[in-house]
């Protein structure tokens, strides 16, 4: 998929530590087969008051997933938990009181609460779709 100037995106990560994590950004600049793009959330070294902007390669870009409702999770199911500025996908271990759920990392063995307001249904890009983690074979 092609990007433009002014696409809202997100980034996934593939360095060591943040593999599995997803940040949002917006597209700055097109080149070839990377994009110049500038976060929502991350911020420079070097002056912490300006948004970081990176070159990412085109393979490591997708469309922002769509806003979905959920009503509620259950045991084992893919999320996103935003977490440190970015979405970092989990699946769900337990329910903590009216409003919280415990959230399992695989990658990092390590078990988090988080209130319902910072998780989401984990989508994966597929062939130019969005598709449910409930949804794949």
């Amino acid at each position: 998929m092609e990007f433009s100037r002014g696409d809202k995106v997100e980034v996934c990560s593939k360095q060591e530590g943040f593999m599995g994590s997803y940040y949002a950004a917006t597209v700055i600049k097109n080149y070839e087969n990377e994009y110049a793009v500038q976060y929502k959330n991350l911020v420079a070294e070097d002056d912490q008051s300006r948004p970081l902007i990176e070159t990412v390669g085109a393979n490591e870009l997708r469309p922002r997933p769509p806003k979905v409702l959920a009503t509620g999770f259950h045991a084992l199911d893919v999320v996103d938990a935003f977490d440190n500025d970015g979405w970092w996908v989990g699946k769900i271990s337990g329910r903590k009181g009216s409003d919280s759920y415990y959230v399992f990392f695989d990658a990092y063995g390590v078990e988090i609460s988080y209130p319902s307001s910072r998780l989401r249904p984990h989508l994966e890009w597929i062939n130019g779709k969005w598709v449910s983690s409930k949804n794949r074979v």
